[in-house]
């Protein structure tokens, strides 16, 4: 309530003159809790306990919590890389490291969507891969020395070495203590069907494969499966389409327990359960995993999904999001969410939350953006864009500095046909050149990653060269979102 003392006696308000000085200063008040002094919308610049989608720049991602960290394991085609942190937040800044680069001609090359499974006193790491030729596609597994998800790894050879076909999507499923080998294969006269078999152990199976009857609403893929369990229920999920289309999507089998899961019969299909959502600019999501939040009570989904309705294998990018359980307790993985949608940090996690700053968030200060030269600006990128916005400029030497606190900053935006290069540079240092050069449009593509600084105050300044990749149209500079790391 707002109450107003006359002054010397001299100033008094008629009831209706109080009740309208009270709405003028209520919407004041709400306008800068909103949109704060820029005018820009201040959920935009994110509260603590946050943190937004991409988290990761790679396809078919696999993410394991344990022991106080998250372990993303990825390819990047020839090599398996691992990033941990102990926030999710921090992932998509987090530095990589080499866990196995295989020297045989024969499996090195093509290297696809690994996976992490635990037992005992080791880790497992599976993956496939060729030697050039898709048609020579095999599954492989890696033993760690000890009980560290970052190795080292000592390999171990093909998981099912008496089956010479194309195989690819390696899937551990621990049905209490007893192993079953999930994974798309030939079925003599079609590839990327469902199979399981049983296993002894993490490297050996025990018994021949049965194909699943996996439906589908395309019927070119069954793909990348992987296995949530609850109340003595098997949730089997897997890929369909082709990853290329924005179609890709995750439908569902469902298996009790105690049945045999070596039955085809004992499977139920269930439909379509994660797909394309165009009104928040997500195609192709699927080739998934689940991972638990740090304290243990919530189901988190790990995913990649373009923001491009194109036919194309470019820019898949990791996201994840929380899931939640139906009444009848099947589980429901909702909407795909917008890349840069501000999303609550799984329960239990630690992290400080990056501030995501618009490119729209200028002023004069700390945490804004400032333009010098011709930029132009609009919402036209829609759902590519943050916020639905962004700036962009081809004027030599134009150029985007932000005034930044913290100790990291990341620099996300579109990639395009008609993009040139930029020169990016911290605290007036050596610029970095990058290409914002992609043959089909992407929006909120990671660009830049800073070096780690020293915690307080820090500038980074994007510039148009005027160069551009030979394959580009045009040398515009696109200006999107920030992720500043305390």
């Amino acid at each position: 309530m707002l109450f107003i003392k006359p002054w010397h006696g001299r100033l008094t308000l008629t009831h209706s003159w109080s009740v309208a000085l009270l709405l003028v200063c209520t919407c004041i008040a709400l306008q800068f809790a909103l949109f704060g002094a820029s005018g820009s919308p201040f959920h935009a610049r994110a509260a603590s306990g946050t943190f937004r989608n991409p988290i990761g720049t790679y396809p078919d991602p696999y993410i394991q919590y344990y022991n106080g960290m998250y372990y993303s394991v990825y390819t990047t085609g020839n090599s398996l890389k691992m990033a941990s942190s102990a926030s999710i937040a921090d992932l998509l800044r987090s530095p990589s490291i080499t866990v196995w680069r295989d020297t045989d001609p024969s499996r090195n090359q093509d290297i696809w969507a690994p996976g992490l499974y635990q037992w005992q006193a080791h880790w497992y790491l599976y993956y496939t891969a060729d030697d050039g030729s898709d048609n020579n596609h095999r599954i492989y597994v890696l033993e760690s020395s000890g009980n560290d998800p970052n190795g080292p790894y000592v390999f171990k050879g093909r998981v099912d070495p008496s089956n010479n076909s194309w195989a690819i999507d390696p899937w551990i499923l621990d049905n209490n203590g007893s192993l079953y080998f999930l994974y798309s294969g030939d079925d003599g006269t079609t590839r990327n069907r469902i199979f399981i078999a049983p296993m002894s152990d993490p490297l050996t199976l025990s018994g021949g494969r049965t194909e699943l009857a996996a439906s589908g609403t395309c019927s070119e893929v069954r793909e990348a499966p992987s296995t949530l369990q609850r109340n003595g229920r098997i949730f089997l999920f897997y890929s369909v389409c082709d990853t290329g289309k924005p179609d890709y999507h995750l439908e569902m089998m469902t298996a009790q327990e105690n049945s045999n899961l070596l039955d085809t019969n004992s499977w139920t299909n269930n439909g379509v359960q994660f797909q394309r959502a165009d009104q928040n600019g997500v195609y192709g999501p699927g080739s998934n995993g689940f991972f638990k939040s740090p304290d243990g009570t919530q189901d988190w989904i790990v995913y990649h999904a373009k923001n491009t309705s194109d036919y194309t294998y470019q820019a898949r990018t990791t996201r994840v999001q929380q899931i939640s359980w139906n009444a009848d307790g099947t589980p429901n993985l909702g909407t795909p969410i917008a890349a840069g949608a501000t999303m609550d940090l799984p329960s239990g996690d630690p992290g400080a939350s990056p501030l995501g700053l618009n490119d729209t968030d200028t002023a004069v200060g700390t945490n804004y953006f400032e333009y010098q030269g011709n930029w132009n600006s609009g919402s036209g990128c829609g759902v590519q864009c943050y916020y639905g916005n962004d700036h962009w400029s081809n004027e030599t030497n134009a150029t985007a500095t932000i005034h930044f606190h913290g100790t990291q900053i990341a620099l996300l935006s579109v990639a395009d046909v008609g993009n040139g290069i930029a020169g990016i540079s911290i605290d007036g240092g050596q610029e970095t050149r990058v290409d914002y050069y992609a043959s089909v449009r992407q929006g909120e593509q990671l660009h830049y990653v800073s070096p780690v600084l020293n915690q307080g105050d820090h500038t980074m300044t994007i510039r148009v060269t005027g160069d551009k990749n030979p394959a580009s149209g045009s040398t515009y500079i696109s200006i999107d979102r920030a992720e500043i790391y305390s």
